[in-house]
């Protein structure tokens, strides 16, 4: 029997969550073999959910029927009891279609990502999280990113007239705005960190109710994400600063010396600690062989 959609958020908020990328073997082509394996070794390193072909996962460089592809690999490869969560985006119609693929490939919830290159007002994005919530029974939790800001008073109408609506994830930084709806919205939503690099928010968001957040970085040292996790959690902030100093600020900056580098340089550090994803995909680039240096030379010092 599925999980409910309260019962999904409340193991996603139990602990930290897993974005793997989408491996693809040297032509740029789907290599789920490769995949499978991967996922399958983070679901044992203790994430408490898994979010197939997210941003990590290069959603936006999938083909439609490779995203239902890849969400199903993820499920199959890991345990039943650990939630796996599609994507859903672009615009309404498209929305809707992978949220139901989304239920055909046994997800246990949506990841609502903004819609396609258009902007849209509060009540076009309410419209369209609406449509995704009433196509399907799974847990639905929102992207506040890029061209999908959504104001409080949005959120408070869909919370009540969406009961799936479970989370809502944060991948903006506006303290006002996460102040105003999670003191209009309380412990009605789970709260998701979901700012690249994650780790950089942890500690202040805790205040603001974002009890859990996405790390990229957990495909790469699935141990030290869990353990920094678990210091932001424990309140160790000498811990969680000695790493900010030391490796998460000055991988920051080097993610930060390219466009699109968030996806571009943890396939990297996967292919520095000996687990090769393959390459991104168009429009994505791949880090220099300078900056690749530098990254071993970061990860060094944490593995």
């Amino acid at each position: 029997m599925s999980s409910s959609p309260e019962e999904v958020a409340t193991r996603l908020g139990a602990g930290l969550l897993s974005f793997p990328v989408t491996h693809f073997d040297p032509e740029g082509e789907l290599a789920e073999p490769a995949y499978r394996e991967h996922v399958a070794w983070l679901a044992s390193a203790g994430a408490t959910g898994l979010f197939a072909a997210g941003g990590t996962g290069e959603f936006f460089s999938l083909r439609l029927e490779e995203v239902e592809r890849v969400v199903a690999a993820a499920r199959e490869a890991t345990p039943p009891e650990l939630p796996v969560i599609a994507p859903s985006g672009y615009g309404t119609a498209i929305a809707v279609e992978l949220a139901q693929a989304a239920g055909r490939a046994g997800a246990d919830g949506i990841l609502l990502l903004p819609p396609y290159l258009t902007e849209a007002g509060q009540q076009g994005l309410e419209a369209h999280a609406r449509a995704v919530c009433h196509a399907t029974d799974l847990a639905v939790i929102l992207y506040n990113r890029a061209n999908a800001r959504y104001h409080a008073d949005t959120v408070e109408r869909l919370a009540a007239d969406c009961p799936n609506l479970v989370g809502f994830k944060d991948g903006v930084g506006d303290i006002d705005q996460m102040t105003r709806i999670h003191a209009r919205l309380g412990d009605r939503l789970l709260y998701v960190g979901g700012l690249p690099t994650a780790e950089m928010y942890a500690l202040p968001y805790l205040s603001l109710g974002l009890t859990t957040y996405s790390s990229a970085l957990y495909n790469v040292l699935p141990d030290w994400a869990i353990d920094f996790y678990r210091a932001v959690r424990g309140g160790d902030t000498t811990h969680v600063l000695t790493q900010l100093n030391d490796f998460v600020i000055p991988y920051c900056d080097l993610r930060n010396r390219g466009a699109g580098y968030a996806v571009s340089i943890i396939k990297a550090g996967m292919r520095v600690v000996g687990r090769d994803p393959g390459p991104v995909r168009p429009p994505l680039t791949e880090l220099t062989d300078t900056e690749i240096d530098e990254l071993t030379i970061l990860l060094e010092k944490v593995r």
